[in-house]
């Protein structure tokens, strides 16, 4: 087992299916092999722009959410044995950096990002190996395991809001990162009302995350007035999180939030974009921001957790199957709406 056939990401646009080495395993390290892959948001910016912390050579590998079964490793790993199911994170904070001490891994400064999933197999690194990667249940479906990484994302998001039960909270952007919170807020007593434009993410909103209302924003592109009609004594939202990573939408947002409630800017706009605030709005009405970046080892077990025991059936979010050589038709499905999220099988 010298060769494998692995996506390969050169450049913008282009991702060949190609057969590779098997690189050699160093010190602390474990060879996986792929038994599910899914696509990402993520994945689909970076074909269609680069990525400078994702892609930092080329020709690089390619996809990060991803589980599978331990077929060789380094003799200094000692926590896992060959034929291990496992789920591993794309990332691992490095323990030692000032983010690290701090208690904020996931801003860790050597957090080097995981990529090579969309293949047959994946070398993980020894740090995530040490601290981000996970054996599953038996009886856990690869598939469903695989999620772990991108609720992780959602998890961490929804821990550093500070929803209460009973609040209202809207979600503008009901892609699969979206679709989760609206999930987790649900699970968690919330009142939700997500807005999208997709008519399948919409019926998903209901039949995956159970919302209790839906705007469609080609109809009402200003849903202003119908929150106000939604929310006690036409306040506005409790929280807005913003799942779309537009200047335009974080702006707007603001707008339908109480005074004294949160704004969560999850989606991550292009790098050197801005926006304009009203300041009024953010002081006067004591508007809280709050901004989340990536997740950490603890979130990624609590995120497993919730698959593990059937609270967040990801398993709905998978609308289409294909094989791993098609990965950049089923990024391109993804990113037009075709799909939410596409499951990758060798």
């Amino acid at each position: 087992m010298n060769k494998m056939k692995a996506i390969r990401y050169y450049k913008p646009q282009d991702i060949r299916w190609e057969e590779i080495p098997i690189p050699p395993l160093a010190e602390g390290e474990v060879l996986v092999k792929v038994e599910a892959a899914l696509t990402c948001g993520t994945d689909v910016k970076t074909l269609r722009r680069g990525h400078p912390v994702l892609i930092k050579k080329t020709p690089s590998g390619f996809g990060h959410e991803f589980a599978g079964v331990i077929v060789k490793k380094d003799d200094t790993v000692v926590d896992f044995e060959i034929g291990d199911r496992v789920v591993a994170a794309n990332s691992a904070p490095c323990g030692e950096c000032f983010y690290c001490r701090h208690g904020e891994e996931n801003l860790c400064e050597n957090l080097d990002l995981l990529n090579g999933a969309y293949a047959q197999y994946i070398v993980v690194p020894a740090r995530i190996v040490a601290k981000n990667m996970i054996k599953i249940p038996n009886d856990l479906p690869f598939e469903k395991a695989a999620f772990s990484e991108p609720l992780a994302n959602v998890v961490h998001g929804y821990a550093k809001t500070g929803i209460k039960k009973g609040q209202t909270v809207g979600v503008i952007g009901i892609g699969p990162i979206g679709l989760m919170f609206c999930a987790l807020a649900k699970l968690n007593g919330a009142r939700v009302i997500a807005m999208g434009r997709n008519p399948l993410k919409l019926k998903m909103a209901r039949e995956f995350a159970h919302v209790d209302e839906v705007i469609d924003l080609k109809k009402y592109p200003d849903p202003k007035e119908m929150i106000l009609s939604m929310t006690e004594e036409r306040m506005g939202l409790d929280v807005i999180i913003e799942c779309v990573g537009l200047p335009e939408i974080w702006e707007r947002v603001f707008s339908l939030v109480r005074r004294g409630g949160t704004v969560h800017l999850f989606g991550g706009c292009s790098k050197g974009s801005s926006v304009n605030l009203d300041t009024g709005r953010i002081h006067y009405d004591q508007v809280n921001i709050v901004s989340v970046f990536h997740h950490t080892p603890k979130y990624f077990r609590e995120a497993l957790d919730l698959i593990a025991e059937g609270k967040i059936e990801v398993e709905k979010l998978i609308t289409k199957k294909m094989q791993m050589k098609y990965a950049k038709r089923a990024l391109e499905e993804h990113s037009s709406g075709e799909a939410i999220k596409v499951l990758l099988e060798n």
